[in-house]
């Protein structure tokens, strides 16, 4: 009976200061960010430089950003757009190869289509294949291996010997995944200090390709342009 005296009392004194001091209890139960919130501070405590690299694409005009004025990095790449951003990036169609007035029938992208012409400039300088039949697929989703391979092959291919490939890409956890006929490709995309790599040092060359990836890309491409620029030449002295 004493216990239950004592229980009754304890239970009485916890309703009382539950009422007497309902804020301490609802602090208690203070709800957790949402998603939403974690990822707007997230965003929020991003550092600027990180972010300065799209900035730096969209100004060269190398990408735009889509209609309602975001770029959405996370957006995945298409053939189509792939073969626009190179033209652009590479001045492609001022190429000898590209000024053939003779057209390259391709079924999947007839004339009205919006990037027909760099379509055209990229098949005409063999910086892209089309498939069997003559098929684009313009509307297809590139891997981070065929985009690096082609940006590459607009770049200039450099022709590693397979021992040196190998000792470029060795320090990449996933290498192996790297598809044999893009191996040369990335290794001179690494060696010019273009790649981007996820937080573990992956190359994920069997990923799609986002807009971010290539905005990256372009943006290291830029800098070395730059720093080409430059560079003072020197003039030599001739000795006869």
């Amino acid at each position: 009976m004493k216990k239950l005296a004592i229980l009754t009392l304890g239970t009485l004194n916890l309703l009382t200061f539950l009422f007497i001091f309902p804020v301490i209890a609802q602090e208690v139960n203070t709800p957790k960010l949402s998603i939403e919130n974690n990822i707007e501070n997230l965003v929020e405590n991003t550092d600027k430089s990180d972010l300065d690299y799209i900035q730096k694409v969209v100004e060269s005009k190398l990408m735009d950003n889509l209609p309602d004025g975001k770029f959405y990095p996370e957006k995945l790449i298409s053939r189509a757009e792939l073969a626009a951003i190179l033209v652009k990036a590479f001045y492609l169609d001022k190429r000898q190869a590209a000024k053939q007035e003779k057209t390259i029938n391709v079924p999947d992208v007839p004339k009205y289509h919006w990037a027909y012409q760099d379509i055209q400039t990229v098949l005409k300088t063999d910086i892209m294949k089309g498939y069997r039949g003559n098929m684009f697929f313009p509307n297809q989703r590139v891997t981070r291996a065929e985009g690096l391979a082609i940006f590459a092959q607009a770049y200039g291919v450099f022709q590693f010997p397979n021992a040196t490939v190998n000792q470029i890409l060795s320090k990449y956890p996933d290498q192996n995944s790297i598809p044999t006929w893009a191996r040369k490709a990335i290794a001179t995309v690494i060696a010019e200090g273009f790649i981007n790599t996820d937080p573990n040092g992956n190359l994920n060359p069997l990923s799609p390709m986002t807009r971010g990836d290539m905005a990256y890309l372009l943006s290291r491409y830029l800098q070395r342009q730059q720093k080409q620029a430059e560079t003072p030449i020197v003039p030599t002295t001739l000795k006869f």
